[in-house]
């Protein structure tokens, strides 16, 4: 026989559980909640309420919530859980008895329960989501063009270093990215463009050694390099070298808030990170590009030296007489604009930076695969603009 005390002791535990109660009825199932059905307690009903869930057959499910103590939005995802699976299986569920509280628990948590119980569905090929995602894609390069051409008009008003506070370069600032940018450079564009034009020189003498003709492996080299190839391969190397650090680098910023920090005090963005380093990238890559136009052209005197037995000096003869001042400029004036496009589109890549990691690296392949890109067109149409005025 139990106390007063007991039967205290013995209700509060009862409270302090949740229970679930079924019986089958003539067409379906009935079941009675009871307890405290929060998250500390649905762990101990939730094997059988899968075993509910998982019943064959059920056309008409009745839940009575009627004697539920307490309820959070685990207990209530558990019990709509239970009357989701059932729907999907083609059952009639209603809800009886249930409190304002309940109710509303069950209505929160609603889109949970359907989203777990979705079924999967394959991928569709959609032929509209190709045109959505051309048009997407076209409207990106819109707002990005309009986002570059913002900063270089802040670039070309003034390097102001604070606003309002008139004009002030830093060349300090202006000199570190030119190390950085520029003489780092060296060594791996020297590499890459003696390999490259030792590679041209060999397969032009192998080619026009069928007609007799190796000494011109020498106009083929000097007009290549000097008017296509050296600025082109320099642009493409400081694109997937310096553009890319220029987009890691403000997008880290980004992410740090520090680009926040610096307009709260007054310093001008684009004044402080963008202009050095456009400046830079402006003064190194022509630079770059009369190293790698030298490199290249030893690199294809080795080789015509030794595979077509040119010797150093009748390749230095031919070549003063293949080109000329036009060949020349015609390289190195290609060099400014492709370090603007660089410089700009990395600048732009970096100030879309999230706050995740993720999309630090997306911003940084964006920035070098737009880069190149555009470098390769811009080279495309100043050989054109070039043949239109005969240059």
């Amino acid at each position: 026989m139990l106390t007063k005390a007991d039967e205290g002791a013995s209700a509060v535990h009862v409270e302090d559980r949740a229970e679930v109660e079924f019986t089958e009825t003539g067409d379906g199932l009935a079941c009675a909640f009871r307890g405290a059905w929060t998250t500390r307690t649905v762990a101990d009903v939730d094997a059988q309420m899968r075993s509910i869930e998982e019943r064959p057959g059920v056309r008409v499910m009745h839940l009575d919530l009627g004697q539920i103590a307490a309820v959070d939005t685990a207990g209530a995802w558990l019990i709509k859980r239970l009357a989701q699976k059932q729907a999907n299986q083609g059952a009639d569920v209603d809800f009886v008895n249930a409190s304002e509280t309940t109710a509303i628990l069950l209505d929160a948590v609603d889109d949970m329960a359907k989203q777990e119980d979705a079924p999967a569905t394959a991928a569709r090929f959609e032929p509209l989501r190709v045109f959505e995602t051309v048009g997407r894609n076209v409207a990106s390069l819109g707002s990005d063009f309009l986002a570059g051409m913002d900063i270089l008009g802040s670039t070309i008003r003034g390097a102001q270093m604070k606003l309002g506070r008139g004009h002030r370069v830093n060349p300090a600032a202006i000199a570190a990215q030119v190390d950085k940018m520029g003489v780092g450079a060296i060594p791996v564009v020297v590499l890459m463009a003696a390999i490259v034009g030792a590679i041209i020189a060999q397969q032009g003498a192998f080619q026009l050694r069928y007609f007799g003709a190796e000494i011109f492996v020498v106009d083929l080299v000097g007009i290549l390099i000097m008017r296509e190839l050296g600025v082109l391969l320099t642009a493409i190397m400081i694109a997937g070298r310096s553009g890319s650090a220029i987009t890691a680098e403000i997008g880290s910023m980004k992410m740090r808030e520090e680009i926040d920090a610096l307009k709260v005090i007054g310093l001008n963005p684009v004044g402080v990170l963008v202009f050095p380093r456009l400046v830079a990238l402006m003064i190194a890559l022509p630079c770059l590009t009369v190293i790698a136009n030298f490199a290249a052209l030893g690199g294809a005197m080795f080789v015509a030296w030794s595979y077509s037995g040119i010797p150093p000096q009748a390749f230095i003869d031919r070549l003063r007489d293949s080109i000329d001042l036009s060949s020349i400029l015609a390289g190195l004036i290609k060099a400014p604009f492709m370090a603007i496009i660089i410089g700009i589109i990395g600048s732009v890549e970096g100030m879309k930076v999230g706050g995740s990691a993720e999309s630090l690296g997306g911003q940084v392949t964006t920035s070098v695969v737009k880069s190149i890109f555009i470098v390769i067109v811009v080279d495309g149409l100043f050989a054109m603009f070039y043949a239109a005025i005969n240059f």
